[in-house]
């Protein structure tokens, strides 16, 4: 599976309109056990994000995260409750682009050709869309290596490419599915800022799962805490920082309120072994 870009869903409501690029209302979620029962996972899960926020989810393994992804992006219809993603302001349908842990680049494209990939299945590859990647890699830093194959790339800029193909399809919501985590620590840094900038410059809404509490306070406006078994929203924590100058992943961590953030989140997820 690539990370990939969803259209979005009809609504049942589709003629009322959306005050959120992303609503969630009351969605609950569960599979099948081996013994014929059914395993609730998700419980009346309700959430919304504003355009150009960013919204970290943190919980603990096995808590939704991923099956909540999935059922943003599409891959899974809620049993209960519905997800409303809205169109963009010139009327185009608002789609989801989900990107995964793994860069999952083709070995046997080049990097334009990866970026282009997501751009290519969904139809024509234009000039100008392949201006754009361009213009993109290069301002990763990938500019020489146009032609260069995955296996020369380090895994930040492998990343990289992999922002750029999710990006190039213009998402309204992007879904980050701890992208950074296999990343040493300089490079998940560089690569937070780019994110952030992203996000302020073109107004994309993104949704960020992590389990790395200072990434998730670092990046985002607003850190969710789901828990529990079903798991519901047992946390909405806003964020804001004082930071002079622009906030990339190191600006924010040195923020005089960061470590009160950080010991707010570190407690709500501690609650959450609690319930049951």
């Amino acid at each position: 599976m690539t990370d990939a870009l969803f259209p979005a869903r009809p609504s049942p409501e589709a003629a009322r309109p959306i005050r959120f690029p992303l609503a969630i209302h009351d969605v609950s979620h569960g599979f099948p056990a081996a013994d014929g029962s059914h395993t609730p996972i998700l419980d009346r899960v309700s959430l919304s994000i504003a355009r150009g926020e960013i919204l970290a989810i943190v919980g603990r393994s096995g808590a939704g995260k991923s099956t909540l992804f999935n059922l943003i992006s599409g891959l899974l219809t809620p049993q209960s409750g519905r997800i409303e993603v809205a169109p963009h302001a010139d009327g185009r349908p608002g789609q989801v682009g989900y990107m995964l842990q793994k860069d999952l680049l083709l070995p046997w494209r080049t990097v334009l050709e990866n970026a282009l990939l997501g751009v290519e299945l969904s139809g024509t590859v234009t000039a100008t869309a392949r201006s754009a990647a361009i213009d993109m890699l290069t301002r990763y830093g990938l500019g020489n290596q146009l032609h260069a194959y995955p296996h020369s790339l380090s895994g930040g800029q492998r990343q990289r490419v992999a922002l750029t193909r999710t990006l190039l399809i213009e998402p309204a919501i992007l879904l980050l599915d701890e992208p950074f985590s296999a990343l040493d620590y300089e490079t998940r840094l560089a690569l937070e800022g780019d994110v952030i900038a992203l996000s302020a410059e073109r107004g994309i809404s993104v949704i960020l799962v992590t389990h790395d509490i200072e990434e998730a306070i670092a990046m985002s406006d607003r850190v969710v805490i789901l828990g529990g078994r079903p798991a519901s929203v047992m946390a909405d924590i806003g964020v804001t920082l004082s930071i002079a100058g622009n906030r990339d992943g190191v600006t924010a961590r040195e923020a005089p309120e960061f470590r009160g953030y950080h010991a707010d989140v570190w407690g709500a997820l501690r609650q959450t072994g609690q319930r049951h």
